[in-house]
């Protein structure tokens, strides 16, 4: 059965489909400015499991936003890199991140005072 095509009623939506995961854009992150090994990757975003790691870097891969580069050694090399679909991807996500550490104090209070009511 052929998947079907994504129909999208504007860029904003195309845009979170492609990084609409937490993990995804915490992935793009190291990235740049030089190629990370998998090992590299799963210790700089902490949290990940290996198996989404490799879930996301695939999705990324299929998405053309991380290349994949197999050195075919042993033991097995594999490096990760943004293309350059990737890199105006970062360039976009800067401005997001700086305003999340503009406010994180004041997302922070905030979801600490919401988790307080909710008990």
């Amino acid at each position: 059965m052929k998947k079907k095509e994504p129909e999208y009623s504007c860029g904003l939506e195309a845009s979170l489909d492609v990084v609409g995961r937490k993990w995804k854009v915490l992935i793009l992150w190291p990235l740049h400015p030089e190629p990370r090994r998998f090992g590299e990757l799963r210790r700089e975003v902490k949290g990940i499991s290996e198996k989404m790691l490799i879930q996301q870097l695939r999705e990324l891969e299929a998405d053309g936003i991380v290349a994949r580069k197999d050195f075919h050694e042993v033991p097995p090399r594999v490096e990760y890199s943004l293309t350059e679909l990737g890199v105006s991807l970062k360039t976009v996500l800067e401005p997001l991140c700086a305003w999340g550490e503009q406010h994180m104090a004041k997302i922070k209070a905030a979801r600490s005072k919401k988790l307080v009511s909710a008990k």
